[in-house]
C-alpha cells in the first residue's frame, strides 16, 4: 500500500489519501469519484487502493486496473489494459485512439452505468490475473 506524509509528518494510507481527495472535491467531482470508488469496491472487494504520481487514485489488482483523475470538467477512470477489455455497453469514451488505455470522461449530471462500469472491473482483474497465473 502507498504510503506519504501528511503536512504534520504522519503517515497516511492510500485510502485516506483518497478519503481525503474525496472530501476536499466538495462540488460534483467529489461525488462522482466516491460512486466509482465504492462500484470498483463491490465488484473486486480485494481491490488495493494505492496513491501515485503525486495525487492520482489507482485501484490495483495483480497490476493496475484503473486511475481516478479528477479535472475541472471531468472525473476520468483511465483503464491501464482498456484496449484490451470488452466494451458492449459503449462506456468507454475517451483515449480511444491508443493502443493500450481507454478511458470513462464522466461530467456534471452524467449518469454512470454501473452494471457497465462494473463488468468492465471484473475484466480487467480477470485480465491482469490471467497473465499472473502459471
Amino acid at each position: 500500500m502507498t504510503k506519504a506524509n501528511d503536512k504534520a509528518g504522519d503517515t497516511i494510507s492510500a485510502s485516506g489519501q483518497i478519503d481525503a481527495r474525496i472530501a476536499e472535491l466538495t462540488d460534483w467531482r467529489g461525488a462522482a469519484l466516491a460512486k466509482v470508488r465504492a462500484i470498483i469496491k463491490q465488484a473486486d472487494p480485494e481491490v488495493e487502493e494505492t496513491w501515485k504520481w503525486r495525487g492520482v487514485p489507482v485501484w490495483e489488482h495483480a497490476g493496475i486496473i484503473c486511475t481516478g483523475e479528477t479535472y475541472k470538467s471531468a472525473v476520468k477512470l483511465t483503464f491501464a489494459k482498456g484496449a484490451s477489455l470488452p466494451d458492449p455497453a459503449g462506456v468507454f469514451n475517451s483515449s480511444l485512439d491508443g493502443n493500450t488505455r481507454r478511458a470513462i470522461d464522466i461530467h456534471e449530471g452524467d449518469a454512470i452505468d454501473e452494471a457497465a462500469l462494473t463488468a468492465l472491473i471484473r475484466a480487467a482483474v480477470a485480465l491482469n490475473t490471467a497473465g499472473k497465473k502459471k
